[in-house]
């Protein structure tokens, strides 16, 4: 099942978890304190630049009547709408530009470039998700609404189809982004007040029109007797953004280690807690530069779950001191390559297509489902030989070699 009581389940006391608590705290006030012109000049420089690529990509459209042109010009159209999806629309809707006081750059005034609203998704995502991370009941975002991904989500005969429903999801990603603030389901039910439904429809309907005519009238008809290649051209580079988009947002949220939660006591818990509660819940992916900017710096999915209104370039010098948190409070770091956690994402998926009885992992000790109850002492000890505290991180460790061990022996035999 999943954690309801997390201080039991990382071994820490709520002392040590006040105490962690405020480091973070130290964490956010320095970065705050420090920001200034290199970052401005960072968000700018991105957006020139981003600017620049998709014109680049719409003249090179141009001639798409040649197969080359076509490829380049939907290649690079296809990472510039990812570029301003990730690393600017998401992080300045945020609020982490907010400080330059730059109204072109506030997150009161951005509207991205896909078919959901900027108010929407500040609701379900900015606040939601946010604020309930891979809490079940009251994030959305774990399944969406349509996949199952925890053995805490009663399994359905729906469920088989996890895997094509998750295939759909990807290329369709910024449809589902639009319309799961909609609520579409409660709408089904008859769950939603009169006139709720419609009222959320409006925005978000006048968004996607504008966003059709723009993507498949206005663009298409500006290249005159090439309006086919160029529609193909836009639709294709919308569907590279979105299954990106999606691979590294479920990168962040589904491989082993990002743990799920029951809202026992979400409500009342503290700000420490809070951040505690982020960092079990988030992973991270591991590369080099550009792949921590062709994901928005949601590599850094950990940092972002603890600081998600600071500015995303200072996630990579956040990360290391996180680490060094992690590794004084015997915390697990969940991060790995991109192929891993995208292939343990995917196995879940598929894992949790099947009900309960033919999964072999226990339901409070599986890669996607642990919780407290898979300790059976869960008291913090200090190791005589070194000194240091024995926590969670070593608590995991010791269990999956019993796990290994009895396997072995059960094989042996």
């Amino acid at each position: 099942m999943a954690i309801s009581d997390v201080q039991e389940y990382t071994h820490l006391t709520a002392e040590d978890i006040e105490a962690l608590g405020r480091e973070f705290d130290a964490i956010r006030r320095d970065i705050e304190n420090s920001r200034g012109e290199r970052d401005a000049r960072y968000i700018r420089n991105t957006i020139r630049a981003q600017r620049a690529l998709e014109l680049a990509a719409r003249a090179t459209l141009v001639a798409s009547n040649k197969r080359t042109a076509w490829w380049l010009g939907t290649g690079m159209l296809g990472v510039a709408k990812i570029i301003e999806n990730m690393e600017i629309g998401h992080n300045v809707m945020h609020g982490q530009w907010d400080w330059m006081n730059d109204p072109e750059i506030h997150s009161t005034n951005w509207e991205w470039d896909i078919v959901g609203t900027a108010d929407n998704w500040k609701q379900t995502h900015n606040y939601m998700h946010h604020k309930y991370t891979n809490v079940l009941g009251m994030d959305g975002d774990v399944g969406y609404g349509l996949l199952r991904v925890t053995r805490d989500q009663r399994w359905k005969p729906f469920y088989l189809g996890n895997i094509a429903y998750n295939a759909i999801l990807q290329a369709l990603f910024e449809w589902g982004v639009a319309i799961q603030d909609l609520e579409l389901g409660k709408a089904a039910q008859g769950r939603l007040a009169d006139g709720e439904l419609r009222a959320k429809s409006k925005p978000a309907l006048r968004k996607m029109g504008k966003q059709i005519l723009k993507d498949y009238v206005m663009y298409p008809a500006l290249t005159g007797p090439r309006w086919k290649t160029t529609l193909t051209a836009n639709l294709t580079a919308n569907v590279i953004r979105n299954v990106w988009t999606n691979a590294i947002i479920f990168c962040g949220h589904f491989p082993d280690g990002a743990e799920k939660f029951t809202k026992s006591d979400v409500d009342s818990e503290t700000q420490a807690e809070w951040y505690l509660r982020q960092m079990l819940g988030s992973a991270n992916i591991s590369g080099g530069k550009a792949m921590h900017f062709m994901s928005g710096n949601l590599s850094y999915q950990i940092e972002h779950h603890l600081f998600p209104d600071l500015p995303s370039n200072r996630y990579g010098e956040i990360a290391v001191r996180v680490r060094e948190l992690a590794e004084k409070y015997d915390l697990p770091y969940t991060t790995g390559p991109m192929l891993v956690q995208y292939g343990q994402t995917w196995r879940t998926i598929a894992k949790m297509s099947l009900p309960n009885k033919y999964l072999k992992d226990s339901r409070d000790n599986a890669p996607e489902t642990r919780s407290e109850a898979m300790f059976v002492d869960t008291t913090t000890t200090i190791d005589p030989a070194t000194g240091r505290r024995q926590g969670l991180a070593t608590a995991l460790r010791n269990s999956k070699r019993s796990i290994l061990s009895r396997r072995r022996v059960k094989v042996a035999a």
